[in-house]
C-alpha cells in the first residue's frame, strides 16, 4: 500500500484514474473503501486522477491517541505530504463531513494547493458557534465512544449500514477517534476564510442538521454553487451517490475546461 510520511505519521492513500487531480477525503470513522463501494470512484476516475486519502486516525493510516495530533494543521500537512509524494502541485478537493472540515482547513493553511472545492455535509464554524443541536450531537458521539467503544460507531451513522461498512467500522481504533472528536470540539474553525475561498460546490441533505448552516455559509463564499438533497440526512445523502454524482461531475467538467 502506498504511504506518505508526515513527520513520522504514515498516511495511506490510493490513486485511481487519470486526468486533473482530485483529492477525496472521507468522514469521521470512515475510510477510503466506502468511496469505492458507493460508486464514487468508478464514476469519477475516467476523467480525474483520484487521490483517496485515509485521514490520520482512520483506515490504514497511523492512529495517534493524542488530541494535539489532530489539529487541522496536521490534517492539512497530511494531504500536502501525499500531494508532494505524488509530485502534484495543485488539485481539486472533495470532502464529505469530516472531509469537508479538512477542506476548509486546506483553504486556510494550504490555499495554494487547491484549485476548487467540493464540500458536502460540513461546516466551517467552531463547535461552540454551531446550533445547539449540532453541539449536542458531537458531544453525544464522544460520550458514546467513551462508554461503549467500537459498538457505538454504527449508531453514530444513524442509518442502516451495508454489512461491509458495518464490519469495517468495528475495526476502528476508538482511542484515536476520541482524540479526533476531542480536538474538533475545541477547534476555532475557519469562518474567516470564507470570503477568500472561490470556486466551490457545496451540498447537504435537507434533513441533515448541518443543512441550515450550509445554506448560510455558502452565501459568504464568492463563486459558490449550492445544491440540496430533499428528504435525506447526513449519512444517507452520502450513500445516495446517484443523486450527488451528477452535480459533482458537472462541476468538475466546468472547472476542468
Amino acid at each position: 500500500m502506498p504511504y506518505a510520511d508526515n513527520q513520522g505519521v504514515r498516511i495511506h492513500y490510493q490513486v485511481e484514474g487519470s486526468g486533473p487531480p482530485l483529492v477525496i477525503q472521507h468522514g469521521f470513522t470512515d475510510s477510503i473503501q466506502t468511496w469505492y463501494e458507493l460508486g464514487y470512484v468508478d464514476a469519477l476516475k475516467p476523467d480525474n486522477r483520484l487521490i483517496l486519502v485515509d485521514a490520520r486516525g482512520h483506515g490504514a493510516s497511523d492512529k495517534p491517541h493524542d488530541p494535539e495530533s489532530y489539529k487541522p494543521e496536521c490534517n492539512v500537512a497530511d494531504v500536502v505530504s501525499v500531494l508532494t509524494d505524488l509530485d502534484i502541485p495543485r488539485a481539486h478537493f472533495f470532502g464529505y463531513s469530516m472531509g469537508a472540515w479538512i477542506a476548509f482547513a486546506m483553504g486556510q493553511h494550504a490555499p495554494d494547493r487547491v484549485n476548487a472545492f467540493i464540500i458536502g455535509g460540513g461546516s466551517p464554524y467552531p463547535s461552540v458557534a454551531r446550533p445547539e443541536a449540532l453541539q449536542q450531537h458531537q458531544r453525544a458521539q464522544l460520550d458514546s465512544l467513551a462508554a461503549s467503544g467500537v459498538e457505538a460507531i454504527p449508531g453514530i451513522w444513524g442509518v442502516p449500514l451495508p454489512p461491509s461498512l458495518r464490519a469495517r467500522l468495528l475495526t476502528n481504533d476508538v482511542q484515536a477517534l476520541i482524540a479526533v472528536r476531542t480536538q474538533r470540539l475545541v477547534s476555532p474553525g475557519f469562518a474567516a476564510i470564507l470570503p477568500r475561498m472561490t470556486t466551490c460546490l457545496v451540498f447537504a441533505g435537507e434533513a441533515d442538521p448541518a443543512y441550515p448552516v450550509n445554506k448560510e455559509f455558502v452565501a459568504r463564499i464568492p463563486n459558490a454553487t449550492f445544491f440540496s438533497v430533499p428528504g435525506l440526512g447526513h449519512a444517507d445523502t452520502f450513500f445516495r451517490s446517484d443523486l450527488v454524482l451528477p452535480h459533482v461531475t458537472r462541476f468538475l467538467r466546468s472547472v476542468n475546461r
